[in-house]
C-alpha cells in the first residue's frame, strides 16, 4: 500500500500530496521503534503490528464501502486517511523491520547465507506480485482489495502467534529448540 498511497488518497477524495506529506511526518517518529523492540520483544510487536494492520485494512475497506452510500460518502476521505495512517504506524513498529531481524537470529551460521538469500528472494518476489497486482485489484473493487489484505493480515497474526519464536535475549540453541517444539 505504501507504493500506492497517493492513488489510494486520490481514490478516496483526498489530495495525494497533502496525504503523503502527513504520512512522511508520521513515519519520522518510527525511528524509535528499536527501543520498543528491545523492551517488549520481537514476537509481541509482530502480533501488535499485524493486528493493527488488520484494523487499518478494515477501516480502508470500510471507507470505500462508504462511497456507495450517499449518506456516508462524506466519511470516505477521513476514514481512508485514518486507516492509512494507522496502517503505516503499525507496519513500521513491527512488520517493517522485525522479520529481517528474526531471520538473522534463527538460522545457524552454516546455512545463514543460503537461507537469508532464499528468504530475501521470496520476500521481494511476493512484494513484486502484490505491487504489480494492486492496481488490478483496485479496479476490481477498492473495498475488496483492502478486505483481502485484512484477511492476509489476519493470517499473519495467526502465523506469528503459532509459529514465530521469541528471539530477544535468547541463544541460537534456545531459538532452535523452540522452533523444533512447533514442528
Amino acid at each position: 500500500m505504501a507504493y500506492y498511497t497517493s492513488s489510494i488518497f486520490n481514490e478516496a477524495g483526498i489530495s495525494g500530496n497533502l496525504g503523503l506529506q502527513v504520512l512522511a511526518i508520521v513515519q519520522i517518529r518510527h525511528l524509535f521503534r528499536f527501543i520498543f523492540m528491545d523492551r517488549s520483544g520481537r514476537r509481541p510487536l509482530l502480533l501488535v503490528s499485524a493486528s493493527g494492520l488488520c484494523f487499518a485494512c478494515f477501516l480502508q475497506g470500510l471507507s470505500f464501502c462508504f462511497k456507495e452510500f450517499p449518506d456516508l460518502k462524506a466519511l470516505t476521505p477521513s476514514v481512508a486517511f485514518t486507516g492509512t495512517l494507522i496502517g503505516a504506524t503499525f507496519y513500521s513498529i513491527g512488520l517493517g523491520g522485525i522479520p529481517w531481524i528474526i531471520m538473522s537470529e534463527i538460522f545457524p551460521i552454516n546455512v545463514k547465507a543460503q537461507a537469508g538469500s532464499l528468504v530475501t528472494l521470496v520476500n521481494w518476489s511476493t512484494a513484486w506480485v502484490i505491487t504489480y497486482s494492486f492496481n488490478f485489484m483496485m479496479e476490481w473493487s477498492a473495498a475488496g482489495t483492502f478486505f483481502f489484505f485484512l484477511g492476509i493480515s489476519g493470517l499473519t497474526v495467526v502465523f506469528a502467534a503459532v509459529l514465530v519464536p521469541e528471539t530477544k535475549g535468547r541463544t541460537l540453541e534456545e531459538i532452535q529448540a523452540s522452533i523444533a517444539h512447533f514442528l
